[in-house]
């Protein structure tokens, strides 16, 4: 198939001279990305060499800080060039944004501690009323160029042997063909292929309890608004390793 290659994750290299850190679903857990950005800025001083942090997204929803994991993804706030993809649940931000009535799903999802983690009053959200006002007061407290980019987040980024998204690929569709709506939703159909995609894909939006290393992906999700574990995929040349919040 178009774009097909047999590379697997024990065979994949990324770029030379750049030491790569992927960062799994922080979920509003400022307190464990804080963690997670000192091993990485210590890594790198052990490394000596340049480094590029890619958030795979899901930096908001369910844990008791994402405006300040926001802040830091909007500002650029890590110790080394940044670049972060879209998640399903920055997603459902962006479409409450358009529209009010998407917080009956958002809010069941972790959206009311996103809100009051602005400052946003969910007395009546959490009811099932005053959704328009929570909304206004949302786009308020965003702003303008903070909303511009969380709506210019890209959905992927292929770097050498490795394809970076939040949720997965779709089986069967080059890589270079892949829908948004697939890179930040899709589960099922992705995790139980075994085919090669053309690239090892690494992603999260998946929870488990160990990064999971497969021959076509690596999931780097442990679930860290639930069980204080955040992981970072180190990659260099055909070397890898994980950084954790906890002993993995």
């Amino acid at each position: 198939m178009t774009g097909r290659t047999t590379t697997t994750a024990t065979t994949a290299a990324a770029p030379p001279g750049q030491r790569i850190y992927a960062i799994g679903d922080v979920h509003g857990r400022a307190d464990l990305l804080v963690q997670i950005l000192g091993l990485i800025e210590a890594d790198l001083r052990r490394a000596g060499k340049p480094g590029l942090i890619i958030p795979l997204g899901d930096y908001i929803d369910r844990g008791p800080a994402s405006a300040e994991v926001l802040r830091r993804v909007v500002e650029g706030d890590f110790p080394a060039p940044v670049h972060p993809l879209r998640g399903n649940h920055e997603e459902m931000l962006l479409a409450f944004l358009d529209d009010a009535a998407v917080l009956d799903h958002w809010g069941r999802n972790g959206g009311l501690q996103t809100l009051t983690s602005f400052g946003v009053d969910v007395e009546r959200p959490s009811r099932g009323t005053g959704y328009e006002a929570a909304r206004l007061a949302l786009r308020d407290r965003l702003g303008a160029s903070a909303i511009a980019v969380l709506q210019g987040l890209p959905t992927s980024l292929w770097l050498g042997d490795y394809f970076f998204c939040h949720a997965g690929v779709r089986p069967g569709v080059p890589l270079e063909a892949q829908q948004a709506d697939d890179l930040v939703w899709i589960r099922h159909e992705f995790l139980l292929s075994t085919e090669p995609f053309g690239a090892v894909v690494v992603h999260g939006h998946t929870p488990a309890a160990r990064p999971e290393v497969r021959p076509n992906r690596i999931n780097i999700d442990t679930g860290a608004f639930a069980t204080g574990v955040l992981t970072a995929l180190v990659l260099d040349g055909t070397d890898r390793a994980f950084l954790s919040t906890a002993n993995l």
